[in-house]
């Protein structure tokens, strides 16, 4: 019997702190599902979740971080249109001005009032779960 196993992946909220009100990057996805999404990617065989954020950041804004957390994890099977994933979502920090590179065609700085309402995935949920746990240090609940 063969098993079919959901495929890790990271995404990772950074937040540009060398600006007013540390808004936070998202990239326009090259490839389906387009939209905007939260950088991030698939996590390579024998590569620790934390490598995975760093490189998937370098890759897709052209930005080193600093990891600050890990947020949550998210696995709903129909969160990803392609397959079943389950997401680490790690909170993170940076400087600079970010480039689109990797599957980004365009790369975006977003305060809270102006992120676009197409994003891809389940984003929109984490999304909204960030902000209050920025605003209020308030996890959310699980499960």
């Amino acid at each position: 019997m063969a098993y079919k196993n959901p495929a890790p992946t990271v995404d990772i909220i950074i937040e540009l702190i060398d600006r007013p009100h540390r808004p936070i990057i998202l990239i326009e996805r090259h490839n389906e599902p387009l939209g905007w999404a939260i950088p991030g990617g698939f996590v390579d065989y024998g590569e620790p979740v934390e490598v995975a954020a760093r490189r998937e950041a370098k890759e897709e804004i052209g930005l080193q971080i600093e990891l600050i957390e890990q947020f949550l994890v998210y696995s709903d099977p129909s969160r990803d249109p392609r397959q079943h994933t389950i997401s680490i979502v790690f909170l993170a920090t940076a400087t600079g001005e970010p480039v689109a590179g990797d599957d980004a065609q365009g790369v975006g700085i977003f305060e809270p009032w102006s992120v676009p309402g197409n994003l891809c995935f389940d984003h929109d949920q984490i999304l909204r779960d960030y902000w209050r746990y920025r605003n209020y240090g308030i996890r959310p609940r699980l499960g």
